[in-house]
């Protein structure tokens, strides 16, 4: 079973940002010449999460957010924030996930029209995120 797998870095300007990563995946499939296969989208950070949303009105990433902001406030006396002050950072990336695994058919992700790829930042701003693409066929 090939495999093919590529680190892209992005820097994120806000504390909380919802970054469109789609189309840097896309390059990744189309340097890897896999056709069909599955990709793996995966962020080594314990405050960032890797999430597929809508694409189409960036209010989205806005409510999701704040939804996220209201299920697990900041400096709500989490025990962590005695550590390093970002807790709540921590639980977002753990209740959204650090991956999203995508099938490829005909050199293509199979998202659903309004789909997209979304690195998810909890704990920034931050010079470099990394996410792993990895793509086996």
């Amino acid at each position: 079973m090939p495999h093919f797998a590529r680190r892209l870095n992005f820097e994120t300007r806000s504390h909380h940002e919802v970054l469109d990563i789609t189309s840097e995946v896309n390059r990744v499939i189309v340097e890897s010449g896999v056709t069909e296969g599955q990709v793996c989208v995966y962020t080594p950070h314990a405050t960032a999460a890797v999430a597929i949303n809508e694409n189409d009105d960036p209010n989205i990433g806005v409510d999701f957010l704040r939804a996220l902001g209201q299920m697990v406030p900041e400096h709500d006396g989490w025990l962590h924030d005695r550590v390093d002050n970002n807790a709540a950072a921590h639980i977002k990336s753990a209740v959204i996930g650090p991956s999203e695994t995508i099938p490829i058919t005909s050199g293509r992700m199979c998202l659903g029209t309004w789909q997209n790829i979304f690195l998810c930042e909890f704990d920034g701003p931050r010079r470099e995120r990394g996410v792993i693409v990895s793509i086996v066929s």
